[in-house]
């Protein structure tokens, strides 16, 4: 289980697991999502979140993993576009230690 800083002052944080991870992996969520310029505003947060319900619906039975994600992460009360970018960093990070 990792923990990631969801404001600038350090007040919220949000939780994710290996499973959530995998799954951000395994659907590619982040692959396209930021654009050149590197900043995630809230823009870019709803776009996930659009990219997400879009999969979800397109399943014939939705993913459990994929529902998992969306409450315990994506959809969290705390995330936000500062939220985000943290957990693209540490995204990041996994992905390396994995390899």
């Amino acid at each position: 289980m990792y923990t990631f800083q969801a404001n600038k002052s350090g007040t919220r944080r949000i939780k994710v697991s290996d499973e959530n991870l995998q799954v951000i992996e395994k659907y590619a969520l982040f692959e396209g999502l930021i654009d050149s310029t590197g900043i995630v505003d809230e823009a870019v947060v709803e776009k996930l979140r659009l990219n997400l319900r879009s999969l979800i619906v397109s399943q014939d039975t939705p993913s459990k993993e994929l529902l998992d994600l969306c409450i315990d992460v994506i959809y969290h009360a705390d995330m936000k576009a500062f939220g985000l970018h943290q957990l693209t960093l540490l995204y990041d990070e996994w992905k390396q230690r994995e390899q």
